[in-house]
């Protein structure tokens, strides 16, 4: 997944203008963007969403967290509808991954949905517990998580702090720390890294800039909260046709069977090899992908 729209559950106008944006995934969120008395009318809307709307996107929900008393009643009103996954805020250790997958294995058991076809995606930064635990969660694999997600203004808040950026647009140390032990986590579990939000929507060269970014250290998509974003994070995620012909030229020159080759002057082995491979893969799966880039 290169781009993650998150829409507000309770707003029909931005669901439907969320499906045409072209994200990989359209995350519909019963969380943060519903205020506490509309949860219940978001459920609502979201059913109705999910019944009635056709979406090239795949379909998540982030749902609220453990400790907010809605997590239950949110995924009575999902589950029956089989999103392709549920989005989980505010983790605060990998014990709350498994709580909710049992959750969705009795919901699956009792709405006839084949075992396990609910994914998980969590956000795994949102509390400083979480963050110092980070290293539990490559303990187990568990089959329902496709990946995490970080972020930084949860976990501001939860520290009682301000900005958790400098002037610049650069984080300060404590959310570079937990993005990196976000990245880190998800290639030990081989999961997708999800990138947090760009906050300012109207400022897309900052975006791609930051997306661009986020691809070259290792993540594999990011969220946006606005559809304008979706274009400029599919693009800045996508293999270019320059790096496309490169990590061909790149496993040609390996086809002698020779663990090091010459190739532009610079010598290359396994690990360039290695490379080349994911970028290939991941241009034929973003030709497959839901805006076709």
């Amino acid at each position: 997944m290169r781009s993650l729209l998150f829409v507000p559950a309770d707003s029909e106008r931005k669901l439907i203008k969320g499906a045409d944006a072209g994200a990989d995934a359209l995350v519909l969120d019963l969380e943060d963007s519903v205020l506490p008395e509309r949860k219940s009318a978001a459920r609502v809307i979201l059913a109705q969403y999910l019944r009635d709307f056709s979406c090239p996107s795949e379909m998540w929900v982030r749902i609220n967290d453990l400790g907010s008393g809605e997590l239950l009643r949110d995924l009575t009103a999902v589950v029956p509808l089989a999103p392709k996954g549920i989005v989980l805020p505010k983790i605060r250790g990998p014990e709350d991954l498994d709580v909710v997958a049992h959750y969705l294995d009795m919901a699956e058991a009792m709405h006839g949905i084949a075992a396990g076809s609910i994914a998980m995606l969590a956000v795994c930064t949102e509390t400083p517990g979480a963050v110092l635990r980070m290293a539990e969660l490559i303990a187990v694999k568990r089959p329902r998580l496709r990946g995490l997600i970080w972020g930084a203004e949860d976990l501001s808040s939860a520290m009682g702090a301000g900005d958790p950026r400098w002037p610049d647009g650069t984080w300060r140390a404590p959310y570079e720390h937990a993005r990196v032990q976000c990245l880190l986590a998800c290639h030990a579990l081989e999961v997708e890294a999800i990138d947090t939000v760009y906050v300012d929507f109207k400022d897309l060269e900052g975006c791609r800039r930051k997306s661009e970014a986020a691809r070259f250290d290792g993540f594999t998509g990011k969220v946006a909260i606005h559809p304008d974003q979706v274009t400029v994070i599919n693009a800045a995620f996508t293999p270019s046709v320059a790096e496309i012909a490169y990590a061909k030229r790149v496993v040609v020159a390996f086809e002698t069977g020779v663990g090091a080759v010459s190739l532009d002057g610079k010598m290359l082995d396994i690990p360039h090899l290695k490379a080349a491979r994911r970028t290939l893969n991941s241009a034929r799966s973003d030709r497959g992908s839901n805006d076709t880039a």
